[in-house]
């Protein structure tokens, strides 16, 4: 059983889920002792959001002090990050079990440059908080004025099995991506093609061109339902424009008329702002990939829309 500490009174988004982070590394096997007493403080394993003193050696995680933990690139901790650097593969470990130990790690990682990071930045009034910040739905879980006679403990713990379903589902969709990547690297290594990457399921995969460092891909290929589609690679995450734009005179044609000027008979049609096509089966959105690759951009006036609103 481990024995953990925090602080009575109010709570926060940092210290809840530093308790549902330890919940999840035990395996459930846990006691939770919320005091400012010293005495009960000192006689925990690990003491978090409380306590004066940060030593990661004794597991006491404190994170208020002038001298205060900061990540490398000099960021503040909170005692979310704290426990979930320390405890996070322990915790991750519990919560995938079909997740291999590399996955786990990056997971780990995932979390913590995301969600994580993000409690622990409002924490320290590093973010402005908003109404909507799920740090600010956490603290809507403590009592108000007139509900005095609520159970303040047993708040902590109905907040904290909602920050640990939260905290499950986010582990699982950094999973999926890790996954994702995998597969579209196994793909990008498989390509007949250099600038095309075939993907045979629907997985999202811009994250994973940029974090595998694919610069030369310039299209992907996947499923969507009965047909297949072909997605032009931004420059950049998260932008808006094409490294290859679509040939311009496909714009906005669909069925027979994009058909008939590409030479694919099963092409079904072509975004107005170049970033996506498509073809009933898969040779046939191949064959459109192929086609816009060996365009030329510069020579066809196809230069990035940054503002075309649409991604891939």
């Amino acid at each position: 059983m481990l024995k953990v500490a925090t602080h009575n009174g109010t709570f926060h988004a940092d210290d809840v889920f530093a308790f549902a982070i330890l919940r999840a590394a035990s395996g459930g096997q846990i006691e939770l002792i919320r005091s400012r007493d010293q005495q009960a403080l000192d006689a925990a394993a690990v003491v978090f959001d409380v306590g004066g003193s940060y030593d990661r050696d004794s597991h006491r995680y404190d994170h208020h002090m002038r001298d205060k933990p900061l990540r490398p690139n000099g960021e503040p901790y909170s005692s979310a990050g704290l426990v979930w650097r320390d405890f996070g593969e322990a915790a991750v470990g519990h919560m995938l079990s079909e997740a291999s130990a590399e996955a786990i790690v990056r997971v780990v990682e995932m979390v913590d440059a995301g969600f994580i990071r993000d409690v622990d930045l409002m924490d320290n009034g590093a973010m402005t908080p908003t109404p909507g910040h799920f740090s600010t739905v956490i603290e809507a879980f403590n009592s108000t004025f007139v509900e005095d006679g609520r159970d303040e403990n047993a708040a902590f713990m109905q907040t904290a099995d909602i920050a640990a379903t939260v905290l499950k589902r986010i582990c699982a969709g950094a999973w999926a991506s890790v996954q994702a990547e995998a597969t579209v690297a196994e793909a990008a290594r498989c390509a007949e093609h250099p600038g095309i990457i075939v993907l045979d399921s629907r997985v999202p995969w811009e994250d994973a061109i940029f974090d595998l460092r694919l610069d030369g891909a310039l299209y992907v290929i996947r499923p969507a339902g009965d047909a297949w589609t072909c997605s032009a690679v931004p420059p950049e995450r998260g932008s808006f424009a094409q490294r290859h734009p679509l040939p311009e005179a496909w714009g906005g044609l669909r069925d027979e008329a994009f058909s008939t000027l590409t030479g694919i008979g099963d092409a079904t049609f072509c975004h107005s702002a170049l970033f996506v096509c498509g073809a009933r089966s898969r040779e046939g959105a191949v064959s459109l990939a192929r086609i816009a690759a060996s365009s030329n951009p510069v020579k066809d006036g196809l230069e990035a829309r940054p503002d075309s609103g649409n991604k891939a």
